[in-house]
């Protein structure tokens, strides 16, 4: 049997909320020495501020071992990032312990890792030495990083004047050809362009296919079952099912199900301050009717109910609505995309977002609002609502969409044109 190379057990991770009364709302260098004043002698915090807790992970165990490649998956603020980062020992878990055999190289956000002020090329070597690679095996991995990262004729530049794109491309050449034991790899690589991530993909397989251990994070569900033979699903930082990727994934997807049928105002999963909030989302057809299925092709309009704690007109708003399903965006509708002047709402009532033809193939979609006001997020809700579409004869043939493509992509109208018989015929 392989060994382990990570090993979990009952992590936890805690962080402390400071809510300080009146309007500010940071904690200042004289907040953190009393603090650590108040921990000598065991004090207790003055009424004046109320300290709370926050577990993102908590009672999390499991093993992974050599040659696994392994997807962490779950929705936003699930506790991945947090899990990534304790295995990176960028931040140290609360409770519990991590047991990591071998080298490891993470990729958790653009220009891991990196100095912005030294150049590639010494950055390739700085993250080397961090290893413990000694500059001739660097040298020798040195053109194969390069080639990679297609960013050869920047390498003498500081890397603070790449792109992120850019910056993504040359940390996961870095980190994967470095032979580290566990790749540790964040959602990142979404930065990237397709062929790149696509390269990335290969490279990852090369990775577990020599033995060595990967963990990926994505919410790109079709990347996820490709890549990896097990998936891990985190909710609210805890496991709630690991084993092969394909039966994790359809856990997580009636989890989804699950919530987006729920009632918007019993939801305690959302994002944002809380000032105004989503309450009720309506599918209404182009006779005014609510319906539960949607037809592709079809008008459709996305009616958003919302209501604010205050009385007074909502000044500076941007509202958007996003429609996916299983990792994938399909289209963002936003206001800022249609309306030039600043939205001005009142404290309660509803918008529409109105799609003249629905251009979804047959399948089942989520919407995720979101409320923005004076650029501070109010409320966005991930998979709010089901958005349920059934094949309405998008392009006018009366015929099925091909078997096997359902929800799977978006319809755009369009023609074809076979070229004469003459110019076909050779000659």
């Amino acid at each position: 049997m392989s060994e382990y190379m990570i090993q979990v057990e009952n992590l936890g991770k805690r962080y402390r909320l400071h809510r300080v009364q009146g309007a500010r709302q940071y904690v200042a260098l004289r907040d953190v020495i009393a603090e650590r004043f108040n921990k000598l002698f065991q004090r207790v915090h003055s009424e004046s501020r109320d300290v709370g807790h926050f577990w993102a992970l908590r009672h999390l165990s499991f093993d992974i071992q050599q040659g696994e490649s392994v997807a962490i998956i779950g929705r936003n603020g699930a506790g991945k990032s947090t899990l990534l980062k304790l295995l990176s020992r960028i931040t140290e878990p609360t409770a519990g312990r991590i047991r990591l055999k071998g080298r490891v190289a993470s990729l958790l956000e653009a220009g891991t890792g990196f100095h912005a002020e030294l150049t590639g090329r010494e950055n390739i070597y700085l993250n080397g030495a961090i290893l413990g690679m000694t500059n001739s095996e660097m040298d020798r991995k040195f053109d194969a990083i390069v080639d990679f990262s297609g960013v050869e004729k920047f390498i003498d530049t500081p890397v603070k004047h790449f792109s992120s794109g850019m910056q993504v491309r040359l940390a996961f050449a870095v980190a994967a050809h470095l032979e580290p034991e566990i790749l540790v790899v964040d959602e990142v690589l979404a930065v990237g362009d397709a062929a790149f991530q696509k390269k990335c993909m290969g490279k990852m397989q090369d990775i577990t296919t020599e033995g060595r251990t990967v963990l990926f994070v994505s919410h790109d569900l079709a990347a996820v079952e490709k890549l990896c033979g097990r998936a891990i699903l985190l909710d609210a930082g805890s496991s709630k099912a690991d084993g092969p990727t394909a039966q994790t994934i359809e856990r997580y997807q009636s989890s989804i199900l699950d919530c987006a049928s729920m009632d918007l105002t019993t939801r305690n999963d959302r994002h944002g301050e809380g000032l105004v909030r989503f309450t009720r989302i309506q599918m209404i057809d182009e006779n005014g009717r609510e319906q539960n299925v949607c037809l592709s092709g079809k008008s459709l309009r996305i009616r958003l109910h919302y209501q604010a704690s205050d009385t007074k007109p909502l000044v500076n708003c941007r509202v958007s609505v996003s429609v996916n399903s299983w990792g994938k965006v399909y289209f963002l509708a936003s206001t800022e995309l249609y309306i030039d002047t600043p939205l001005t709402l009142a404290p309660s009532g509803f918008i529409d977002c109105i799609v003249d033809t629905l251009p979804l193939s047959l399948g089942t979609y989520y919407l995720s609002p979101y409320f923005e006001m004076n650029g501070i997020t109010q409320d966005w809700i991930e998979a709010a609502s089901i958005l349920q579409v059934e094949d309405g004869n998008f392009y006018g043939t009366g015929k099925d969409y091909p078997k096997g493509w359902e929800g799977k992509t978006v319809l755009v109208k369009h023609r074809w044109e076979v070229a004469s018989e003459k110019i076909l015929t050779r000659r």
